[in-house]
């Protein structure tokens, strides 16, 4: 729980732990707990409930009797007082949905990405399909907060821009932030895939402490969200977790090559291709065409779970390189816990995370002998477009150190 201070100079940031911490109690609270809690004298708490409670972020929930005196009362977080909007940008599906501030989803939606559109007609058809969104959930528009939108990367989060992702070939140097604004009239929040997952995790993966994690994002690429110390990392440039990038080991490889990447050997994209060269499945598929290879990849699921060898070892060899560079992730971050994400995970799930979980136990090439959690995401629905909105709200009304500091 985040601590807050009680200078006189930082009501916003006073304000925004007092929320916090209602927030993040399922039962109201009272004016005494809050201050117990946040470490904040009782008098700045009571100057910021009144002001939460003027702006309709929270809501008085009744009165507790304790002892003699005067009963207490009671409030929480008055879910429907903000939402947010979040958009994932895959390059197969561009999900949208709203959430409230408990960032239980209000409405949500999907299409699948034009195969062969421009950006600036793809930009224009989120914003229409957002304006849909929120006219078909009631939402008072006054009431939204602004736009997360998650897309693969490398990103320029600093200016907005999309750069260069593999899997999107026209989407270079895209200023997407500012388009999306203008086309909807709301602030909009840039964020990597993996990122905006781990982001959902923290706000919504329930009652245990997610301080130090790895969510591992399967989609079109591979990525990792990193979580130390309960912050979200994100690297100088904001890019950090290009997961696909790591190398790893394997045999069978030409020219004498002895690693490669592991997104050109895990991704659905290059176990299709496997699968296809050895005459597993027999229809090929250009490398930029996501829907086939969707199609493809669920075809190559079905022939394993129906007992066909050459399936399952595609499958198993995909699943001990990512556990590979998983063992290498924890040795050098020393982290406690692996989530597993995206939309390619739940179609693997049950063959891939025991074999998964049991090499990184076991794992002779492991530094760190303490146990390591691991499990899927407990995010119901699509994770990154949630984390997406989820950092609306965080960047919003989440407490942060940094604005106490003095700029001039």
């Amino acid at each position: 729980m985040r601590r807050g201070t009680n200078l006189p100079a930082v009501g916003t940031f006073n304000h925004t732990v007092v929320l916090d911490a209602i927030r993040r109690n399922t039962e109201p609270v009272s004016r005494k707990e809050i201050s117990a809690t946040t470490g904040l004298a009782l008098q700045t708490v009571r100057n910021a409930v009144e002001k939460l409670l003027a702006d309709g972020l929270i809501t008085e929930a009744g009165k507790r009797i304790n002892g003699p005196g005067k009963p207490e009362m009671l409030f929480e977080l008055n879910s429907e007082g903000r939402f947010a909007l979040g958009v994932h940008l895959d390059p197969t599906i561009i999900t949208y949905v709203v959430l409230d501030l408990r960032g239980r989803i209000v409405a949500e939606s999907m299409m699948h990405m034009p195969p062969e559109g421009e950006p600036e007609e793809i930009i224009a058809t989120i914003g229409a399909a957002l304006d849909r969104l929120i006219d078909d959930s009631g939402v008072d528009r006054t009431r939204i907060l602004g736009i997360g939108i998650a897309t693969p990367g490398p990103l320029d989060p600093a200016n907005g821009v999309i750069l260069d992702p593999p899997l999107l070939p026209r989407w270079r140097n895209v200023p997407v932030r500012d388009a999306l604004s203008a086309a909807t009239g709301f602030p909009v929040i840039l964020e990597g895939g993996p990122t905006a997952a781990a982001i959902a995790e923290l706000w919504l993966g329930g009652a245990v402490a997610h301080d130090d994690f790895v969510f591992f994002f399967l989609g079109s690429g591979i990525g990792f969200g990193l979580v130390l110390d309960g912050q979200v990392r994100r690297g100088s440039s904001g890019n950090a977790g290009s997961g696909g990038t790591l190398f790893v080991p394997v045999d069978g490889l030409g020219g004498g090559r002895r690693v490669d990447m592991l997104g050109r050997l895990a991704t659905p994209q290059f176990v299709v291709a496997q699968a296809v060269a050895d005459g597993v499945v027999d229809k090929p598929v250009p490398e930029n065409d996501t829907t086939a290879i969707e199609r493809q990849f669920d075809r190559l699921l079905a022939l394993a779970d129906g007992g066909d060898g050459a399936a399952v070892r595609i499958l198993d060899r995909a699943a001990d390189l990512i556990a590979t560079a998983l063992v290498s992730t924890v040795n050098v971050l020393d982290m406690e816990e692996i989530i597993f994400g995206g939309p390619f995970w739940a179609r693997v799930e049950e063959r891939f995370l025991p074999r998964i979980a049991a090499i990184v136990d076991h794992s002779p090439d492991r530094e760190t002998r303490h146990p390591i959690r691991m499990s899927s995401s407990k995010v119901h629905g699509d994770v990154v477009a949630i984390g997406a909105a989820c950092l609306v709200l965080d960047d919003t009304l989440s407490p942060r150190p940094t604005d106490l500091l003095i700029t001039v």
